[in-house]
């Protein structure tokens, strides 16, 4: 078992967003299976302005925490702006992307199960 983790978030290696589709979207693993977390990952997305994630869905939950910046998160029922302070749950199987429709970076912390990969990462 390891020990408590204390690290600044831009401590931790930042790589591009490679998946179809994504533009101008970096990410980095904050908590993950190098922590020995079993549980969740926990994820730290920057997008650049008029950048986006990849158009993807899978069959777990996602949970966001928009720390800076706005956007529209695009949905089966419609696109919805959010901004830095809210909190964003897509459930499993729903089709989704986040777009950064501001003038300055957006940035959000995710959450996914451990372990898995949302398709989403570099």
């Amino acid at each position: 078992m390891m020990g408590m983790k204390i690290r600044a978030i831009k401590a931790h290696l930042q790589s591009p967003v490679l998946a179809e589709g994504a533009k101008g979207a970096r990410m980095r693993v904050l908590i993950g299976p190098e922590d020995g977390a079993a549980n969740f990952h926990m994820r730290h997305f920057e997008i650049e302005p008029n950048g986006c994630t990849p158009r993807h869905s899978h069959d777990y939950e996602h949970e966001v925490l928009v720390l800076r910046g706005s956007g529209t998160a695009h949905t089966p029922e419609g696109d919805r702006p959010f901004k830095a302070g809210d909190v964003i749950y897509v459930p499993p199987g729903e089709r989704h992307q986040f777009c950064n429709t501001g003038s300055e970076p957006c940035e959000f912390i995710c959450l996914i199960p451990a372990p898995r990969d949302c398709g989403c990462g570099p």
